[in-house]
């Protein structure tokens, strides 16, 4: 909701919704009425913007998708492959690129100041979540490579990979496979992924929400280094329910293949990927094994001890929907640093000599794919990390990248892209220069590279002075500003109690109700606003109550609305949140929750049915301005849910939509919407152990209450507030047509790392109208 709104929820001041005048005719109405709308389609002047919605499942964008952005903005379509995950229209009308870092904040810290964020929450309408961060953000997000490969290019250029026995100068004890596994050999246990390591990686596990309706192998036997290995892989299609499996490939220790099977995907085939999988409608057509045949046949083929090998193997398992605990995925076996990951064609070539994945060959062969990742494990097994260590495998792939970008550069003049080119390189090809702001005590690549201006501030406040003079001087800005994070322990509370507020806040209590009431029928009251995780019968008081725990805030915020001293049931019932100290300032939040610039124009509707989203699919352009349809799905059925979002191009569409939607006979319930996309997707995986009965107090942990009293400069909610103004006033300060993004890289904890968040916008940008259809 725009700040300049009125209290009750109408319009922005500006732009208001004029009422007719009691002497106009309602013809003249609808005149205007039309030539307003006909205003709003008409076509505008081009500038920079930027889509609306993000199209990963889970909102998260990796640090190589944010470089893929980053790029495309320096070198625009005719050089660089667009992004995969967002659209940036008429990249030549960007004009600058400024990237602000706030290094030590995580998206936890975003959520738990939230009010303390005014302004970067109001201003960017484009937000994503980050992966945990990595040991050098910057060399990542700017996609720059440790070449431990040294010398002139031009000596590398017209060469192959060298190969594995060539004599280059390494330090082993630097290297990431000595680091996780010492220098002697190890037995095929150690080499298993711990159950946090499969954690870590997203393997489907037992008891996980999204694993429900998976199938476990019931390998359930005791491992040793003599047990059995299987190499596994799989191939996939997109149907209308996402990524399925069409084939399997099972090898034997020997190599013998055990299992070949073509998978018919039980709905509708939308590309068969045969660029990958090498799989044809023609192929497809005449199968009629089904998940469940291959489920079946694969529990009866591996033994109790069975260890399955493959590469990147949670996406194998998760396109079979099975559980296995003993797996060994190749692609983490030979680690890379700062958590990248060799392809299984360089591994096969490097480490055993052999081409996979020929381009001259339609899509992957899966058996051979799984027999490679067997040999490369036995590899493994068979030589030891030592090995591994002296074929230097990162510098024969920053060779192999170097020599291809090499031999471009040599042959043309016009610009050239690679895939692993950098955004340094992308701007070197520009003749330009990237200008990096940063406190003298911080380190990175950055500051040595060639085409970099690097200015190194004393403290924060400098870095911002400089920002002001510097930024306008240079087409691409880098500017770190550096923030003294929570200890881990009070990260790791911080973030039980953050999760714990949201479930409070999506939790009422209503009543009371007579001892006689329809229990059957109030609970179809209480669902008609949204999806119920918990509701139960409070018989502590005098007369019934209910506690209703909903899954999404928005339902909840409708049963208030709704219900609160309405007769139901006879009785006059009272719907209120539990009062604790996490949810006293809920009122406060919830305002400033409508007004995030995200969820400005988002109207979310409960009771959806089949019937209303294909009405509305087919006949989105009833509705002015509709920019997108969010569709969630059932994590355990992966049907569909019964609300959706619409997010429309302006608060106004929108409060039309809602109106529309509401008077008609479609049974609906709405509002406008609360959450952020990407919010839902952090929030959707809530353990169980952060969960409470609503109302238990939670005492704030002593060194919390002592550093809010401190109020150091640099504290995280002190820096939130202070620090998201003077990062405003500079965003107001930067030309027409700037690309923006505000990046919190993530923190870490004694229980792990906490997801970064980024917020990203055009100054002065005019949002697309386009629909796009989403999951």
């Amino acid at each position: 909701m725009d700040p300049e709104r009125e209290r009750s929820g109408g319009h922005p001041k500006k732009g208001r919704k004029r009422r007719r005048a009691p002497n106009m005719p309602l013809g003249a109405a609808e005149a205007m009425r039309a030539r307003r709308d006909l205003e709003e389609r008409q076509p505008e002047a081009k500038k920079a913007r930027l889509s609306t919605i993000l199209f990963a499942e889970n909102c998260e964008v990796t640090h190589d998708q944010l470089c893929e952005l980053l790029k495309y903005a320096v070198l625009g379509k005719s050089s660089v492959p667009k992004p995969s995950w967002c659209q940036l229209f008429h990249q030549n009308h960007l004009n600058n690129v400024v990237v602000f870092v706030l290094q030590g904040m995580s998206q936890l810290h975003f959520y738990r100041f939230y009010l303390e964020f005014g302004f970067l929450r109001k201003a960017f309408r484009h937000k994503f979540r980050l992966p945990p961060p990595s040991s050098n953000f910057l060399a990542d997000i700017i996609g720059l490579q440790k070449k431990q490969t040294t010398g002139d290019l031009s000596k590398m250029v017209g060469g192959s990979l060298p190969s594995a026995s060539s004599k280059v100068s390494v330090n082993l004890q630097n290297d990431p496979v000595i680091q996780k596994y010492g220098s002697k050999k190890v037995g095929l246990t150690r080499c298993l992924l711990t159950k946090e390591e499969m954690k870590t990686f997203h393997f489907p596990l037992q008891g996980f929400p999204d694993c429900e309706n998976f199938v476990p192998t019931k390998c359930n036997g005791s491992v040793t280094d003599s047990s059995p290995l299987f190499g596994l892989d799989c191939e996939m299609c997109l149907t209308s329910k996402g990524r399925e499996l069409t084939r399997i490939s099972l090898v034997a220790e020997g190599g013998c293949c055990v299992m070949d099977e073509l998978v018919k995907p039980d709905n509708k085939i939308l590309d068969y990927l045969t660029s990958f999988s090498g799989i044809t409608k023609k192929i497809l057509n005449p199968v009629t094994t089904k998940l469940k045949d291959v489920q079946r046949h694969l529990k009866a083929l591996l033994p109790p001890d069975a260890v399955l090998v493959g590469h990147s193997l949670d996406l194998d398992l998760r396109a079979l929907k099975m559980i296995h605990p003993y797996v060994i995925d190749t692609s983490l076996l030979y680690v890379r640093e700062q958590g990248r990951r060799f392809k299984l064609k360089f591994l096969a070539k490097a480490v055993l000599g052999k081409d996979i994945q020929c381009p001259d060959r339609l899509g992957h062969d899966a058996t051979e794919d799984a027999r490679t990742t067997l040999e490369l494990a036995r590899y493994f097994l068979k030589y030891g990390p030592r090995k591994i260590a002296e074929l230097n495998l990162e510098a024969l792939a920053s060779h192999q990248e170097l020599l291809a970008t090499g031999q471009e550069l040599r042959n043309t003049a016009e610009i050239v892209y690679q895939p692993n080119t950098s955004v340094l390189e992308c701007l070197d090809l520009m003749g330009q220069k990237l200008l990096f702001l940063t406190r003298e005590a911080e380190t990175s690549e950055l500051c040595s590279a060639r085409n970099c201006q690097t200015i190194k501030c004393l403290s924060n406040k400098e870095v911002l002075e400089q920002a002001r003079v510097e930024i306008p001087l240079f087409p691409f800005s880098i500017v770190q500003f550096s923030f003294e994070p929570f200890s881990p322990n009070l990260t790791e509370e911080m973030n039980k109690r953050m999760r714990i507020k949201w479930t409070e806040m999506s939790t009422v209590y209503a009543g009371p109700f007579s001892k006689n009431c329809n229990l059957r029928a109030l609970k179809r009251l209480f669902k008609s606003f949204g999806p119920v995780r918990s509701m139960t019968l409070v018989l502590e008081t005098h007369q019934p109550h209910l506690c209703i725990q909903y899954e999404v805030l928005e339902a909840a915020q409708l049963a208030i609305e709704s219900l609160d001293g309405i007769l139901v049931e006879g009785a006059c019932i009272k719907v209120q949140r539990p009062v604790t100290e996490l949810t006293l300032d809920s009122n406060t939040l919830v305002n400033e929750l409508e007004q995030d610039s995200e969820n400005r124009g988002t109207i979310y509707l409960s009771g959806v049915s089949e019937t209303f989203k294909e009405h509305l699919l087919q006949q989105s352009n009833l509705f002015l301005g509709l920019e997108a349809v969010i569709l969630p799905k059932d994590l355990k059925s992966g049907k569909q849910k019964r609300y959706c979002f619409l997010k429309f191009k302006t608060f106004g569409s929108a409060q039309r939509a809602l109106d529309i939607l509401k008077g008609k006979d479609w049974k609906l319930k709405g509002r406008h919407a609360l959450t952020p996309r990407h919010l839902h997707a952090w929030l959707r995986g809530l353990p169980p152990e952060s969960r409470r009965p609503p109302g238990v107090r939670v005492i704030p942990p002593p060194s919390e209450q002592q550093a809010l009293q401190a109020l150091k400069m640099d504290h995280p909610k002190i820096a939130a507030w202070r620090w998201g103004r003077k990062i405003g006033k500079l965003y107001h300060s930067l030309g027409p047509g700037t690309l923006c993004l505000i990046l919190l890289p993530g923190s870490k904890s004694t229980h792990g790392s906490f997801s970064g968040l980024g917020l990203m916008g055009i100054k002065d940008e005019e949002e697309s109208t386009m629909p796009n259809m989403c999951s």
